[in-house]
């Protein structure tokens, strides 16, 4: 469990950047390395890698992942994939070793459509929208405890984005999560716009309204870079869904030491470890108004991601 703890211990908080309500800390890690291993968009567009339902009936939450590749791929918690019966998210991060294949765990994000549209699965420019995350985070955590499976609430994870979209004025034929981003996609592109990596940077907490609400963190600055795109409009639409309301500067700030206090309850949380899917480790951590989890392969925290308020 001394991963987690030696890598958070090893983060240096660089100088905030804010934009509306949306403020990122950028961190960086003095152990921080060269990613051995292809995100998902890369092994996809390679054609080394395919996602594909597990059977012809298909199987709501689980999809297959073959890695015909020599070379491991990452594939990032709530990352999202389109097309095939359903549009689906990835229950938590996973290293699938190269010419390995494995089912995966997911959740459905259309909950209006089972038929097929594309025969294999392709990647969204998105990944589930923070305040998604973190819930799906502690179900499957808890799923993980009391069951030994990775799975979702699936009823709470419909529930979550008829809500979203509901707030956001988005009407969807299939009440799907893509529609969402889809429509508010000129919103989000002023955060990617503002918000970009620095160097070395190799993960960043956010936080909205002046609140921390989450951390992500990764063992390169490559892959911060490659997938950070994604998270900052993950995080940026639920800074949309919490502005509807006109804030003053100052509900906007986060203050330094609500860093440094939340970055002291990872230390501090309980944590659980387990075989991860694919390689390495999976550790689940908890904590007073914390969810949180970490994979570990080859003593390495490849990805750790923490919210707050779950």
């Amino acid at each position: 469990m001394e991963w987690i703890v030696d890598a958070v211990k090893d983060i240096r908080i660089g100088e905030p950047k804010l934009y509306r309500n949306l403020t990122v800390f950028p961190l960086f890690g003095s152990h921080a390395g060269t990613a051995d291993y292809l995100t998902l968009d890369e092994a996809l567009e390679q054609k080394c890698s395919k996602v594909t339902e597990v059977s012809e009936g298909g199987s709501i939450p689980e999809l297959k992942f073959e890695n015909s590749g020599s070379r491991p791929v990452f594939l990032l918690d709530g990352e999202q994939l389109v097309g095939a019966k359903q549009n689906r998210v990835l229950n938590l991060s996973i290293m699938v070793a190269g010419g390995i294949t494995v089912i995966i765990p997911v959740s459905c994000v259309e909950a209006g459509r089972w038929h097929h549209r594309t025969s294999h699965f392709s990647s969204a420019q998105s990944v589930h929208y923070a305040e998604g995350r973190a819930s799906k985070m502690a179900q499957v955590s808890e799923s993980l405890r009391s069951m030994g499976k990775r799975s979702s609430n699936q009823s709470q994870v419909w529930e979550d984005i008829a809500g979203k979209a509901s707030r956001l004025g988005v009407a969807s034929k299939t009440s799907a999560m893509s529609d969402i981003y889809a429509q508010e996609a000129i919103r989000l592109d002023d955060y990617s716009h503002y918000f970009s990596t620095l160097e070395g940077q190799s993960g960043a907490v956010f936080a909205i309204n002046g609140k921390v609400v989450g951390l992500e963190l990764f063992d390169s600055s490559e892959t911060m870079k490659k997938l950070f795109p994604k998270l900052i409009h993950s995080y940026g639409l639920d800074a949309l869904d919490r502005d509807r309301q006109p804030k003053s500067g100052k509900e906007a700030v986060c203050a330094p030491e609500d860093i440094d206090s939340f970055l002291k309850s990872l230390i501090e949380a309980k944590k659980e470890e387990f075989d991860a899917v694919g390689e390495g480790r999976d550790v689940r951590l908890s904590g007073k108004n914390l969810t949180g989890a970490a994979l570990v392969v080859d003593d390495r925290v490849v990805h750790l991601s923490a919210f707050v308020g779950q």
